[in-house]
């Protein structure tokens, strides 16, 4: 119990106008999600079909305990939503509502875990604000079903506070264990947390393998026993996107080479955000070469510098490390997704916030001038006041995507036509809507223009004639 209370003077000591400009940016920015409705991405799983969510019985509590949804063991993400239910009902408001409150806490997290690493508030206040944001995290925020993120995130950031003190004690490790076991039962993701946390205490802590190791063992075990849990939920549904599945290893590591320069990329561009994508799959031996070659470069100098700048070559494992799960080495239903950027993210806005402060302190410490000084500090907060504002400005233009399920499959529908998914998750909205006739004519549109595989052309096959029934029946009747 004295380890929570350890964690507070980090917070009191947060001046007012620190954590207050936090909170109020985020709830500002995605304050309209709090009129959203439900989507029919995973929300019908999680939420409209999901008895689990209905019933506090002991029997129930139980099934949430030990069952599996959407290919997913998060037990305590279930139960977030038996809790959202209990109070809300059906209403996306209170469901919005939670994730915009997780949303903003991991906000504060990430100052708390950014300044206590650096020991620099300017460096955690921007890396935060960026955090909060950046477009990138809508789908997070604003998709009801991307609970797991926020929650996993929360006791992920959590874990590393505590588990990172420069004065580590005891029952910070205990601490440390605890929001592990949260965040695993929250998103396999955290599995990967043991790994980042061992390569801290060797490289930034210069502790040895044989100290470090064993103290992961409790953690390690932890992660082994969910992964393997969840691996095998993972592989008993087929949905999504499929085209990859059948590549080589080999291939999709080439592949990734791609999508991690991509992800780069939409950290500073955010363009064309979408709920799917369809990155190319061939014809990519040239960006294959210069994304191995410019990842070569940064890893190999980093890798250099390990022992002056060991802060920065934990920092590279970590980005890798919290992507490695979603690079399909471990084949699931999407190549790559913004909601997979949620933490990484944070690598890359710290990199960058560091460098503008360090820029910042080295050209002040360089001049004699007091007024170049004063226009270097000045300079700092513009800028970062006008990353931020820019960030935001983006976010809440692409905000209204998510607003349901109409805007969000229009959207898809324009960005990438060639996926049957998004037609097909377009006639299903359409259906549900009483648009039976406009839902056939997507479907049938689909089968002519779009490159479905077999599974995908069955199913369409089906719908359409169920779908066909239905009219005959209605029109039968009348």
């Amino acid at each position: 119990m004295n380890s929570i209370y350890r964690l507070i003077p980090d917070w009191a000591t947060m001046p007012l106008k620190v954590w207050g400009s936090l909170v109020f940016i985020s709830v500002f920015i995605f304050a309209p999600t709090l009129s959203f409705d439900f989507v029919n991405w995973d929300d019908p799983a999680y939420i409209w079909h999901n008895e689990l969510i209905r019933s506090w019985s002991p029997s129930n509590l139980f099934d949430i305990a030990t069952q599996t949804v959407t290919r997913n063991y998060a037990p305590i993400t279930v139960f977030s939503f038996l809790m959202d239910f209990t109070v809300w009902q059906m209403n996306p408001f209170g469901y919005h509502a939670t994730s915009l409150v997780l949303h903003t806490l991991n906000g504060l997290l990430v100052f708390a875990l950014v300044r206590q690493l650096t020991n620099d508030s300017r460096i955690a206040w921007l890396t935060a604000a960026l955090f909060l944001v950046h477009p990138v995290q809508i789908e997070t925020v604003a998709w009801i079903s991307s609970r797991k993120g926020l929650l996993s995130g929360a006791f992920m950031l959590a874990a590393l506070c505590f588990r990172l003190k420069k004065d580590l004690q005891t029952e910070d490790e205990g601490c440390y264990i605890a929001m592990l076991t949260g965040a695993l039962l929250s998103k396999a993701l955290a599995v990967v947390l043991p790994p980042i946390v061992l390569l801290y205490d060797v490289l930034v802590r210069r502790e040895k393998l044989s100290s470090a190791v064993p103290r992961q063992f409790i953690p390690g075990l932890l992660s082994l026993l969910l992964l393997l849990y969840t691996m095998g939920a993972q592989n008993s549904i087929t949905g999504g996107i499929r085209g990859h599945l059948s590549l080589s290893l080999a291939h999709i590591m080439a592949i990734d080479v791609t999508i991690l320069t991509r992800y780069v990329r939409m950290l500073f561009w955010p363009s064309d955000l979408c709920v799917l994508y369809d990155p190319p799959t061939s014809g990519i031996a040239l960006p294959v070469i210069l994304g191995l070659a410019g990842w070569g470069a940064i890893a190999f100098e980093a890798y250099r510098r390990r022992n002056d700048r060991p802060m920065l070559f934990w920092m590279m494992a970590t980005w890798f490390l919290l992507l490695f799960p979603v690079l399909n080495f471990f084949r699931i239903t999407t190549l790559m997704n913004d909601r997979y950027l949620y933490l990484p993210c944070i690598v890359v806005f710290g990199l960058v916030s560091s460098g503008i402060v360090r820029t910042h302190d080295w050209l002040a410490e360089g001049s004699r001038q007091l007024a170049f000084r004063s226009f270097a500090s000045r300079g700092l907060q513009v800028f970062s006041i006008v990353a931020v504002i820019t960030a935001a400005v983006a976010t809440r233009s692409h905000l209204p995507v998510w607003q349901n399920s109409e805007s969000l499959w229009r959207h898809a529908m324009q960005h990438v036509p060639q996926l049957a998914i998004v037609h097909i998750q377009s006639a299903y909205h359409l259906h549900d809507s009483g648009r039976v006739r406009e839902a056939i004519a997507v479907l049938r549109s689909a089968q002519e223009t779009c490159e479905a595989d077999a599974l995908d052309r069955e199913r369409m096959a089906r719908t359409i004639a169920i779908w066909s029934d239905e009219l005959t029946r209605v029109a039968s009747r009348d």
